[in-house]
Protein backbone atom coordinates (compact mmCIF):
# COMPACT_ATOMS: atom_id res chain seq x y z
CA UNK A 1 0.00 0.00 0.00
CA UNK A 2 2.51 2.33 0.72
CA UNK A 3 4.25 2.07 -2.58
CA UNK A 4 1.04 2.69 -4.54
CA UNK A 5 0.59 6.07 -1.95
CA UNK A 6 4.31 6.86 -3.57
CA UNK A 7 5.66 6.69 0.29
CA UNK A 8 7.49 2.87 -0.29
CA UNK A 9 11.44 2.62 -0.98
CA UNK A 10 13.29 5.83 -2.82
CA UNK A 11 13.52 2.97 -5.76
CA UNK A 12 10.28 2.46 -5.79
CA UNK A 13 9.19 6.29 -5.71
CA UNK A 14 12.11 6.75 -8.51
CA UNK A 15 11.16 4.57 -10.99
CA UNK A 16 6.92 4.28 -10.34
CA UNK A 17 6.69 1.14 -9.12
CA UNK A 18 3.06 0.78 -8.03
CA UNK A 19 2.52 -3.19 -9.31
CA UNK A 20 2.91 -6.18 -7.05
CA UNK A 21 3.62 -8.91 -9.35
CA UNK A 22 5.66 -11.40 -6.85
CA UNK A 23 4.45 -12.96 -3.89
CA UNK A 24 5.61 -15.66 -2.17
CA UNK A 25 4.12 -16.72 1.82
CA UNK A 26 6.67 -17.51 4.33
CA UNK A 27 6.09 -19.01 7.56
CA UNK A 28 8.52 -16.31 9.45
CA UNK A 29 9.50 -12.61 8.70
CA UNK A 30 12.86 -14.11 9.59
CA UNK A 31 12.55 -16.50 6.43
CA UNK A 32 10.23 -13.76 4.38
CA UNK A 33 13.89 -11.73 4.80
CA UNK A 34 16.41 -13.89 4.37
CA UNK A 35 14.39 -14.70 0.90
CA UNK A 36 14.07 -10.91 -0.12
CA UNK A 37 18.36 -10.36 0.41
CA UNK A 38 18.86 -13.75 -2.01
CA UNK A 39 16.27 -12.41 -4.63
CA UNK A 40 18.23 -9.20 -4.70
CA UNK A 41 21.61 -10.70 -5.48
CA UNK A 42 20.38 -12.71 -8.60
CA UNK A 43 20.65 -11.29 -11.82
CA UNK A 44 17.77 -9.66 -12.99
CA UNK A 45 16.80 -12.43 -16.26
CA UNK A 46 16.12 -14.77 -13.14
CA UNK A 47 14.28 -12.40 -11.76
CA UNK A 48 12.07 -11.98 -14.54
CA UNK A 49 12.18 -15.64 -15.19
CA UNK A 50 10.61 -16.49 -11.54
CA UNK A 51 7.85 -14.09 -12.38
CA UNK A 52 7.14 -15.36 -15.81
CA UNK A 53 6.71 -19.15 -14.00
CA UNK A 54 4.15 -17.75 -11.49
CA UNK A 55 2.31 -14.53 -13.23
CA UNK A 56 3.45 -14.65 -17.47
CA UNK A 57 0.96 -12.18 -17.56
CA UNK A 58 2.16 -9.71 -15.02
CA UNK A 59 -0.48 -8.78 -13.87
CA UNK A 60 -1.33 -7.13 -10.67
CA UNK A 61 -1.69 -8.99 -7.69
CA UNK A 62 -2.22 -6.69 -4.87
CA UNK A 63 -5.93 -6.88 -4.80
CA UNK A 64 -5.79 -10.63 -5.32
CA UNK A 65 -4.26 -10.81 -1.38
CA UNK A 66 -5.75 -11.35 1.73
CA UNK A 67 -4.57 -8.81 3.92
Amino acid sequence: MQHRAGKGSAFCRRYNCVRLVLAEPHDSIDYAIAREKVLKSWKRAWKIELIEASNPDWDDLFDRLNW
